[in-house]
């Protein structure tokens, strides 16, 4: 791996693009905390209405996707985030990286005019769930398109390059953002304001006798992972990404 760079210019506005609700914060929510403390204007995109996040058969679709709304929201509240809170709102498990989404995604790009884009690595081998390749794919495509005064004329809003791309979940990371203990705290509560993914995604069951040794053990996992990344660069903590500033 090629030397790693270590904190981008904080920028005065940037967007992530996420999958589903609690994506954005498991992949970069110290770096939005960092960010959002200093003054920067973040904006979350939520591709899909995260309808499948539960494992009871027997849930209500339409409310989950209401609670997992409200949770976003909390969740940007939680990281400091000012900007919109925007819902494409296609279906959990069948987002797809067309025309139709790429439209979507680059006049969310050309209206919020972030300096900095986030989304997953579109690229990271062995990915199984879709929705996450497809979101990055959306991603770098919606860049593309956003920048470019030619695609989607019809949206009647000027074109916008953004200054950097940072990929999440890379395979071969090559910069990093540097975090300190209140960006992982304000990380920490953003994924804990995800209350409907407690039991499905982080493995932790408040209802039961081990629900608090089970949240200590979510923590340490997101505390660990911050480290893993902060070694890439010699620092306590960091979130690690594939950048591109040649956009």
């Amino acid at each position: 791996m090629s030397a790693v760079t270590v904190d981008l210019p904080r920028p005065a506005s940037a967007l992530a693009i996420g999958a589903h609700p609690d994506d954005i914060e498991f992949g970069c929510g110290a770096t939005l905390a960092k960010w959002a403390a200093a003054g920067c204007v973040v904006h979350h995109l939520v591709c899909t209405d995260g309808s499948k996040g539960t494992w009871d058969p027997d849930q209500d679709l339409a409310d989950l996707v209401a609670q997992r709304q409200a949770e976003q929201r909390e969740a940007a509240k939680a990281l400091g985030a000012t900007g919109e809170v925007v819902f494409l709102d296609w279906p959990d498990g069948e987002l797809d990286s067309g025309l139709r989404q790429r439209w979507q995604v680059a006049y969310w790009i050309r209206r919020l005019r972030p300096a900095v884009v986030l989304g997953h690595d579109p690229w990271k081998r062995y990915r199984l769930h879709p929705d996450h390749r497809h979101a990055g794919f959306l991603t770098v495509d919606g860049v593309v398109a956003a920048r470019d005064p030619h695609f989607f004329p019809e949206q009647q809003i000027a074109h916008h390059r953004p200054d950097a791309l940072l990929l999440f979940e890379a395979d071969e990371p090559d910069h990093v953002e540097q975090v300190a203990e209140d960006d992982v705290a304000r990380k920490l509560g953003a994924l804990e304001a995800h209350r409907s993914q407690l039991l499905s995604t982080m493995f932790v069951d408040l209802d039961s006798p081990e629900g608090a040794s089970q949240l200590e053990a979510f923590r340490a996992r997101v505390r660990e992972r911050l480290a893993a990344h902060g070694r890439l660069a010699d620092r306590p903590w960091a979130e690690a990404y594939k950048a591109l500033t040649d956009l």
